[in-house]
């Protein structure tokens, strides 16, 4: 795979000065395109030890306008990252639309050296890399524009470059005893890196393998390569454009993807509606199972485990209530609810599952989501906000990503909180009588209640498609809300036990 990249090709200073102002000016004639495109450009420098890869971002970062770009060292975890999913320090760094940004350090290093120095066997690399390549599948199908650089050397090119560092003073601080340590073991690195880059190399995040023994080559193959794929994507745009204003034209319509009505048996259509809870009753369990929870958060921290708990459910279902039972019982500074709202401009410009992921608990807290990445597969479902291949391929991005926080030590549980039609029209008549209560009503809960049926049948298939065993959907019995707020509370202390 890297014979062509250790050719040893050379660029003269004459071709340097010829070639190099102009690609510059395309450049940055790219990168205003791209500002103002829906598009957003994450570019991955990753490579040989000594071949360059600071010099090409600094290099990106003269050549083009710095306010459109940020660049990120992604070095050892922080204390605060290794104390969530691997990927969330990435997620929280990419950029928003119009943007670019640059890594260098990638989710491919710690891949690569760890199965480098066989800390990893072969399969739990291949396990990575398939999560690595569903990461990049959902990046460029939500507008991102991947560029990936692998900086190579020879072995021999390698050493030269070193021992070279190190003869001038001015540069020897760059070379350090990591880099001679992976000098030691250049030929497993190759084998583990080739190994990489023909397995996560796709249509929509090709990998381009830059020699970088000659500075002026390296240079020039970098930012035709970047300022290529830029172009190449943004040419799709007008096409794009056309479709989605095609879409816009059959708003009127039904959405395709609206679900056809409830089948005649489901999980949500065999609910036992007239269960109850006397009052005394519900008084003692819920002081009997809130101090339990209390004790049992109190020891997250200790247990290095962390928690995050979804709700999801139609208008008036009493999902607040529920939480507010569930953070009565915790210390404060343990846990976050977030109040989950359509997107903000600023939300709407990075992939969607960005806003949840950049939420995600450290160890020891509790985050509480009230209302969730689960809108994908509702809300802009039935409403037809999201396209339909959109919200179909959302269900394995949905179980990719609550994979990766069990994996990570979370505890996933998510709730379904289900009341019947007739409930829901007596909450919503109460609250409208109710002064202090006739905030939480709106011209939307009315709107979305004439669409029971195609919601209901929405999340009889998520729930079908995205239960797990280690991150369940439970669904709650919710008309009597002293009983639903019981079993929300069972079932979470039940889970940290």
């Amino acid at each position: 795979m890297f014979e062509n990249a250790e050719l040893g090709v050379e660029v003269s200073k004459k071709e340097w000065d010829a070639q190099a102002p102009r690609l510059r000016q395309e450049l940055l004639a790219t990168q205003s395109e791209l500002a103002a495109s829906p598009y957003s450009c994450v570019v991955l420098v990753s490579g040989v030890e000594g071949a360059g890869k600071t010099e090409t971002v600094n290099l990106f970062l003269e050549w083009m306008d710095a306010r459109g770009i940020a660049a990120h060292a992604m070095r050892d975890p922080t204390t605060e990252e290794s104390e969530r999913p691997e990927m969330w320090r990435f997620w929280r760094r990419l950029p928003k639309a119009g943007r670019m940004g640059i890594f260098l350090g990638t989710w491919y290093t710690h891949p690569i050296v760890d199965r480098t120095f066989r800390r990893i066997s072969a399969a739990d690399l291949d396990l990575r890399l398939d999560r690595i390549a569903a990461l990049e599948e959902v990046l460029a199908r939500e507008n991102t524009i991947l560029v990936k650089l692998w900086m190579h050397l020879s072995k021999k090119a390698q050493k030269q470059r070193l021992h070279k560092l190190e003869r001038d003073e001015l540069t020897r601080f760059r070379v350090t005893k990591r880099d001679w340590k992976f000098f030691d073991r250049y030929d497993r690195f190759r084998e583990v890196s080739e190994h990489v880059l023909r397995r996560t190399g796709t249509g929509e995040a090709p990998w381009t393998i830059v020699e970088a023994a000659d500075p002026a080559f390296r240079s020039l193959t970098a930012a035709r390569a970047l300022q290529a794929a830029i172009r190449a994507r943004l040419s799709a745009v007008p096409a794009r454009a056309s479709k989605m204003k095609k879409l816009i034209s059959t708003m009127a319509k039904p959405p395709a993807g609206e679900p056809s009505p409830l089948p005649r048996k489901s999980v949500l259509s065999e609910i036992d509606f007239t269960r109850k809870l006397d009052p005394r009753i519900y008084d003692r369990k819920l002081a009997v199972l809130q101090s339990r929870l209390g004790v049992l958060t109190r020891a997250l921290g200790k247990r290095e485990r962390s928690v995050v708990l979804v709700f999801e459910g139609p208008d008036a279902a009493g999902k607040g209530g529920a939480i507010r039972r569930i953070t009565g019982a915790m210390d404060a500074g343990l846990y976050d609810v977030h109040s989950v709202a359509a997107p903000t401009d600023e939300e709407r410009g990075h992939p969607y599952l960005w806003r949840f992921w950049r939420n995600l608990p450290p160890l020891g807290k509790v985050a509480i989501f009230d209302r969730s990445w689960y809108g994908r597969v509702l809300v802009e479902r039935v409403e037809g906000f999201a396209a339909e291949a959109d919200w179909r391929r959302a269900y394995a991005e949905i179980n990719s990503f609550e994979e990766q926080l069990i994996d990570a030590g979370i505890l996933v549980r998510k709730f379904w909180l289900a009341i019947t039609p007739e409930e829901q029209l007596r909450r919503f008549e109460s609250r409208l009588e109710t002064p202090y209560k006739q905030y939480k009503i709106t011209r939307e809960d009315w709107r979305n209640r004439a669409k029971w049926n195609a919601y209901q049948a929405a999340a009889v298939e998520m729930i079908e498609k995205t239960s797990a065993t280690d991150a369940p959907w439970i669904v709650v019995e919710a008309n009597d809300k002293q009983y639903g707020r019981v079993k929300v509370l069972k079932e979470v202390v039940r889970a940290l036990e």
